[in-house]
């Protein structure tokens, strides 16, 4: 995939997106045929435990992007742009929007709507591909301390309206909507010509994103309601490791077969 091919997409078939950290999870993710791959800034909470996102770090997104490039060499991947890393000044943004593409990005992904549009205009016009991210967007939701649905009442549409229409005069190659009321999605999606994508918008957006650890039933500390787990690694995985430190204990690992001789290779 790339920019002009996602943009072709509209109309035409769903765009699925999904999240990854590391090297395999980018390299199943591509095997699988997902069309994008985002390293979120949700590192913070689903791989180093934080309360939340702000304090994510470029080094910390780097570090992530560049195992994610090795695992999807060929993937599309957008890089989230961390909070901090944006709003000091139009140049410290381009150094970092530089940074991630040095790193193996194909695109970024920004917070916010008509309050971030100019910026978002700016980085396009100097060639670098920005998705914009508006409803629920989890740096002012962990600022503000709450998570609402977006689009239950006219201000809050009108404000919806105005910041896909800003970011769409601005550049956007795309959008991503996050816990934003069915229908509104819907309409937002029809009168836009970009590909909008949904996080717990419904069924009428032009894809759909989920994060890596809710889909595949590893994230056991919340359970969105718009989720849908396609697998429960969780208890796979903590019942293999169940077994192996019985078999350990027991003694039946390892076996023979597991051992080397003197004269053998790995």
């Amino acid at each position: 995939m790339n920019v002009r091919e996602i943009i072709a997409v509209k109309n035409s078939r769903k765009l699925s997106m999904v999240t990854a950290f590391s090297y395999f999870d980018a390299k199943f993710a591509f095997e699988a045929g997902i069309d994008m791959i985002l390293v979120g800034d949700s590192l913070g909470t689903y791989v180093m435990g934080k309360k939340d996102t702000l304090s994510v770090t470029m080094d910390e997104m780097i570090w992530s992007l560049k195992a994610v490039r090795r695992g999807a060499k060929d993937g599309f991947i957008i890089a989230d742009m961390p909070f901090g890393s944006y709003q000091q000044s139009r140049e410290k943004a381009v150094e970092n929007a530089i940074a991630f593409l040095r790193h193996g990005a194909n695109a970024l992904k920004i917070e916010g709507g008509y309050e971030t549009a100019e910026l978002i205009k700016y980085l396009v016009d100097r060639g670098f591909p920005v998705m914009g991210h508006v409803g629920i967007t989890p740096h002012h939701a962990s600022l503000e301390g709450m998570y609402q649905i977006q689009g239950k009442d006219e201000k809050s549409i009108k404000r919806l309206i105005e910041s896909v229409k800003n970011l769409e005069e601005a550049g956007v190659f795309a959008i991503l909507l996050e816990l934003v009321v069915e229908e509104v999605a819907g309409k937002l999606t029809q009168e836009t010509s970009v590909p909008v994508l949904g996080l717990g918008s419904g069924r009428f957006c032009d894809g759909q994103f989920l994060k890596w650890h809710d889909l595949l039933g590893i994230n056991d500390e919340t359970e969105p309601r718009y989720v849908k787990k396609y697998a429960n690694l969780k208890e796979n995985i903590v019942s293999a490791l169940k077994n192996f430190d019985r078999d350990v204990k027991e003694g039946k690992f390892p076996v023979e077969y597991h051992a080397f001789g003197g004269g053998e290779e790995v």
